[in-house]
């Protein structure tokens, strides 16, 4: 993909994050790796919302935090962003929120449970950093997060937020989406009283894997997009 294009992708998904209350005032950012240059990364900076992303503002980083490229201020929790990518040359997007039904979810060390389709994607998948509720600002702490992602899709920071790491930035947006969205039926559904017994595993495994084909997550954040545009 051209630089051009996925910079106008990463500021779409900004503005789709903004609108799905992920933002957390300026609080919230998002990274994608560089096309032909995984090195290296664009990202959100520091002092502007989601949704205040554009061409002049996006800043390169390199994999050691450092700014490469643009003038803006750069996040401190940058760390977070280019430690999962030395960990996982699987992912080319992360995204930081601090999504406060996962955020709770965090708090009170529940695992993720199938209450929903989201559940469903996340249960048995989903990492748990508990080593600070500190700023992640500096490489060991942005160590310490990568360990606990794992292998997985997103990784609860407890009493602090999430960080999702996905192969795209379509797939790391719904996902953060549809964390944010289980945590809350989760928490919904333990308030009311005790929920009946999740499905089989088997079925909920069949379940996960139709929703993770990367088409589900384009058709997806499409929609986003335009549901933003017709709002306007």
């Amino acid at each position: 993909m051209a630089h051009a294009a996925l910079k106008n992708k990463l500021i779409a998904a900004g503005k789709v994050l903004a609108a799905a209350g992920q933002g957390d005032f300026t609080r919230g950012h998002i990274s994608v790796r560089m096309p032909g240059k995984p090195q290296l990364l664009y990202m959100k900076p520091h002092s502007v919302g989601l949704d205040e992303i554009t061409p002049r503002n996006i800043l390169t980083i390199a994999l050691d935090g450092e700014v490469v490229a643009g003038k803006a201020r750069r996040h401190s929790e940058v760390y977070i962003h280019s430690e999962i990518y030395k960990a996982r040359p699987d992912v080319h997007c992360v995204i930081h929120s601090h999504s406060p039904y996962a955020t709770a979810l965090s708090a009170i060390g529940r695992p993720m449970k199938a209450y929903s389709q989201g559940g469903a994607l996340f249960r048995g998948a989903l990492g748990v950093y508990t080593d600070t509720i500190r700023l992640i600002r500096t490489s060991e702490l942005g160590a310490g997060v990568a360990k606990a992602l794992g292998p997985h899709r997103a990784v609860l920071l407890k009493n602090h937020g999430v960080a999702v790491a996905c192969a795209s930035i379509e797939e790391a947006v719904v996902s953060a989406i549809m964390l944010e969205n289980a945590a809350m039926v989760q928490m919904v559904a333990e308030a009311a009283g005790e929920p009946a017994l999740e499905f089989a595993n088997d079925d909920i495994a069949g379940l996960r894997e139709q929703l993770s084909r990367p088409e589900q997550f384009v058709i997806n954040f499409d929609y986003l997009v335009r549901r933003l545009k017709t709002r306007r």
